[in-house]
């Protein structure tokens, strides 16, 4: 679900950044007076948690591969607009230093996962949550089916921006400038997979985090229950997102098990697998059995090659061990994200302190 660059026309793109770009600002606003406080751990916990989680590559119907965002969890426990933030962070390592997702294409894939993706969890968990008590086993039910919309939702958006590339940017010939497959490819390659595992994955995950925050830290799910809101003192918050912190290091430690899922996720293919014979039957046949134009699309080709990311696909150039590259890389990842938390954090202090 991570758009590389040149997947998406730079019209698309533009448009996609104008559409989030209000929701950044006001998240921003809504988060930024909290940043000194008992967001911090929170954000940054729940951020890394993203990163980590969508290195865990799941094996989808017809040879493809897909991931679980965990976009319905953090938008529960952080709110919807501290959600988008998260996300949005998460995506922006993944895109600079793992060349997951492009940087054009940047604005449409926070779009996609960050914002639509939260703000459905949302309101789909508050709906069916309701009021009912933290400890309830409604709020369970709530979680897994947010997660589960939420992910398909941001599917869907996905693969109507890559189904509708072919039909609005083509040259003379009606040859696809960007990404080849039309809506009618498009969706059912991309949803089939997210209606039977990914979203299967991404219900499991929060059904089952939520049902484990109800026996351990209960206080963290106030955040999305406005009638028990609670406050934490920032010591509290960093000494009770501890086991969540421990849990993450062992998802890292386990995260060579999403190197098992064999394929590449449904438009995600590099140009160099448009010149490739074995890939392009892969394709193929993953797309419903519909050809690929003879040669790479030109726009995508252009702007696949604006940005090459210092450790592509999680595997630094200087380890022979894919497993020990893709865990350093979960490390690595997860370990800047709580350095941007924490320098915004510093910096939001600052500003307080020269208001005051």
């Amino acid at each position: 679900m991570h758009i590389p660059d040149g997947y998406l026309s730079p019209a698309t793109c533009a448009v996609t950044y104008m559409v989030v770009l209000p929701f950044w600002y006001v998240a921003l606003q809504r988060v930024k007076r909290l940043l000194h406080t008992r967001m911090v751990p929170l954000l940054a916990v729940f951020s890394a948690f993203s990163f980590v989680i969508m290195m865990f590559n799941l094996p989808l119907p017809g040879g493809t591969t897909g991931h679980a965002v965990g976009m319905a969890i953090a938008t529960i426990v952080l709110g919807p607009w501290a959600s988008m933030l998260a996300i949005s962070v998460a995506l922006l390592i993944q895109a600079v230093f793992f060349g997951d997702g492009g940087i054009t294409t940047f604005g449409a894939n926070c779009l996609n996962m960050a914002v639509v993706g939260s703000l459905v969890a949302y309101w789909t968990y508050t709906l069916i949550a309701g009021k009912s008590a933290l400890d309830s086993s409604r709020r369970v039910v709530a979680a897994a089916i947010a997660g589960y919309l939420a992910i398909n939702v941001a599917a869907l958006l996905t693969a109507i921006e890559f189904g509708i590339q072919p039909m609005l940017f083509h040259d003379a010939s009606g040859t696809p400038l960007y990404a080849p497959y039309p809506l009618a490819i498009a969706i059912p390659a991309m949803m089939i997979g997210h209606f039977s595992i990914a979203g299967l994955a991404e219900l499991v995950i929060s059904g089952g985090l939520v049902a484990y925050l109800q026996r351990a830290n209960p206080d963290l799910l106030a955040y999305s229950a406005p009638t028990v809101a609670t406050e934490l003192a920032t010591a509290n918050v960093w000494k009770s997102t501890r086991a969540l912190w421990y849990m993450l290091s062992g998802l890292m430690i386990l995260s060579p098990i999403g190197l098992l899922a064999a394929g590449t996720a449904w438009g995600e293919w590099g140009v160099e697998d448009f010149a490739n014979t074995k890939m392009r039957e892969e394709i193929v046949s993953t797309s419903g059995g519909v050809a690929l134009p003879d040669s790479v699309p030109p726009g995508l080709e252009h702007l696949a090659s604006l940005w090459s990311a210092p450790i592509p696909d999680y595997a630094p150039s200087f380890l022979h061990s894919a497993s020990v590259g893709y865990i350093l890389s979960a490390v690595f990842g997860a370990g800047l994200i709580l350095l941007l938390f924490l320098l915004i954090s510093k910096f939001a202090s600052k500003k307080v302190s020269v208001k005051l």
